[in-house]
């Protein structure tokens, strides 16, 4: 799946254009690497994004093309 598209079903970010807005700002790092809005994530990746002052890393525990709300924190774990 694409990062922008996971970051989006994950409910990390709210739209799927703000994440891949996110991602040509440099703002979302994939394994401490910067990372385009096409990179087909993986279980295991860790994922920090960057909103202004404020750094959210987790780690992709599994990956599904859609989820209810309720259910969208179970596609990772969050480790700061």
């Amino acid at each position: 799946m694409r990062l922008d598209k996971f970051l989006k079903v994950s409910r990390i970010i709210k739209r799927r254009t703000v994440a891949n807005e996110a991602c040509d700002a440099s703002h979302v790092r994939v394994n401490g690497k910067v990372a385009k809005a096409s990179y087909q994530v993986r279980e295991n990746d860790v994922i920090e994004v960057f909103f202004g002052e404020r750094r959210l890393a987790v780690r992709v525990l599994n990956i599904k093309d859609s989820t209810r709300k309720k259910d969208a924190a179970e596609m990772y774990e969050v480790l700061l």
